[in-house]
């Protein structure tokens, strides 16, 4: 299923994550790459959410921990999906995208051309009002090592689904 038009401005249910199967973790780390040659075509919801999970997922039911670590347990990473018709937030407890803006916002995710090509734009936000106890740099120092190994994991989700990603940070931070 994909996103369709009749579904923005609403909320999106995903599918249930397929946490089971997939390539042995070192052939993923061997096929792992940055990789600019997007195929346009729209990706269906269960490989949105399989790679959300894979993220920043909720992996342990018990006590809400994720597949990436956090800094202190913070999770102040937010991450804003850009689809082709709009832009959501991932909300990994409920495994749902919640509607933020109608349009196609990918073009505004950074500064290099390619940007608006990709199906999927990811975006990592870091909410320092969640960061207690620690100083701005501090702060950005836990955010980046935080959003840097979400992004590996997004790597090697790409990797073992044979998908294309590359982390930017060449962006209008404005």
């Amino acid at each position: 299923m994909e996103v369709r038009a009749a579904q923005r401005q609403a909320n999106i249910q995903l599918p249930y994550v397929k946490r089971a199967g997939g390539v042995p973790l070192r052939d993923a780390l061997s096929r792992r790459a940055s990789n600019r040659n997007f195929d346009r075509s729209a990706l269906d919801l269960q490989t949105i959410a399989d790679l959300l999970w894979a993220g920043f997922g909720v992996n342990r039911l018990d006590d809400g921990g994720r597949t990436a670590p956090s800094a202190r347990n913070w999770r102040e990473i937010e991450i804003y999906v850009a689809l082709a018709d709009a832009a959501y937030r991932y909300d990994p407890l409920l495994n749902r995208l919640d509607f933020v803006v109608d349009g196609d916002i990918r073009a505004l995710t950074g500064v290099q051309d390619f940007v608006g090509e990709p199906p999927l734009n990811l975006i990592y936000v870091a909410d320092y009002a969640k960061m207690e106890g620690t100083s701005e740099a501090q702060r950005d120092v836990f955010a980046a090592a935080d959003a840097a190994c979400i992004a590996q994991n997004v790597y090697l989700f790409c990797a073992a689904e044979g998908l294309a990603t590359v982390v930017r940070a060449l962006i209008d931070r404005s």
